[in-house]
């Protein structure tokens, strides 16, 4: 085996920022927001800054530093097509990214569902790598489970749920009783507050749907 650095394409859950103006400070607020809102969950995390709907000028070294000083890591910005603000961007520190266009696709090889059959305490987290996970009992408060495929709980969930770590669009979140701290699909994700009332306390699936989140109630 070879000794040398290998370099590999790959592919990673990112957040991404929707910019509407070129308000830095109003974003990196927002940003500040969710951080303390989901610190376990922001803090310290890769965030792409999306700028296609912006019309104006952006400060780009401005926002890094906001993001930076939100807690989050600056990593680039996408929806960039003006070579000009590319280069202001790429001086201010950020990559210059192109979001693909083809789907979201399941890994070529799925693992076998992993099935946990005790509680999930705060503090804890677990992680299915490759495949779904199956949890036979609760998830308490501040504790986290993870999956490249759907997370499935029989008992209520207190913690953060966050599937298709991957990128797997197509993946599911279902609970017995929906009491989250968060819930994330493909980087998409949801905190507690913004989860409607009719929902909470109830046997629910979540899902994507034309890029959005999605939440059902299941029958009993």
């Amino acid at each position: 085996m070879s000794s040398n650095p290998d370099l590999k394409g790959s592919s990673f859950t990112l957040s991404v920022l929707h910019l509407s103006d070129d308000n830095v400070e109003n974003a990196a607020s927002f940003l500040q927001e969710k951080v303390d809102q989901a610190p376990n969950f922001f803090a310290a995390a890769p965030v792409v800054i999306n700028i296609s709907q912006v019309a104006g000028d952006i400060d780009f070294l401005q926002l890094k530093n906001g993001i930076s000083q939100a807690g989050m890591i600056p990593v680039g910005v996408t929806g960039c097509s003006d070579k000009r603000m590319q280069n202001l961007a790429k001086e201010a520190g950020f990559a210059v990214m192109t979001a693909s266009k083809s789907p979201s696709q399941a890994p070529a090889k799925m693992a076998p569902i992993k099935v946990v059959r005790t509680p999930i305490r705060s503090g804890q987290q677990v992680y299915a790598k490759d495949g779904d996970l199956l949890i036979l009992s609760h998830v308490s408060a501040g504790a986290e489970v993870i999956a490249d495929g759907s997370i499935h709980i029989h008992g209520t969930l207190r913690g953060r749920a966050i599937a298709g770590a991957s990128g797997q669009t197509e993946a599911k979140i279902i609970c017995n009783d929906l009491q989250a701290e968060l819930v994330s699909i493909a980087g998409n994700y949801w905190l507690s507050d913004q989860i409607e009332s009719e929902y909470w306390q109830k046997k629910t699936m979540f899902s994507m749907d034309n890029d959005v989140l999605r939440v059902d109630v299941l029958a009993l």
